[in-house]
């Protein structure tokens, strides 16, 4: 379960993912040889070490929801309080990260 106000569960985002609706932008906060491993299909990769010079990339959702995720969760949380202090509006972090969601989400999923 979540423990910071920042944060949100994998299944939650799963749910959301599985919307036809769902306007949720799960981003994948790894870095790429992480990401070629193992990531969530309807992710998009943007490596923290990259987030600065990229932050421009995710203006449209600015106003949308944005759910972060890395490996165990606690990059995911520092980019979110970021994106939170660049004014990104509905952002939180996935605790647990790709370990959890391979663990509660998808078991067929390779874990590291």
């Amino acid at each position: 379960m979540p423990v910071h106000p920042l944060e949100t569960d994998c299944r939650s985002v799963h749910a959301r993912l599985v919307d036809d609706d769902c306007d949720l932008l799960l981003l994948d906060c790894r870095e790429r040889d992480e990401y070629e491993l193992v990531h969530v299909p309807q992710s998009t990769l943007v490596p923290m070490s990259e987030i600065a010079t990229r932050v421009r990339e995710l203006d449209e959702y600015r106003e949308r929801e944005i759910a972060v995720i890395c490996h165990h969760g606690i990059r995911s949380l520092d980019v979110t309080i970021w994106l939170n202090q660049q004014g990104f509006a509905n952002v939180k972090s996935v605790a647990g990260g790709i370990d959890r969601w391979a663990h509660q989400i998808d078991p067929a999923m390779p874990r590291y």
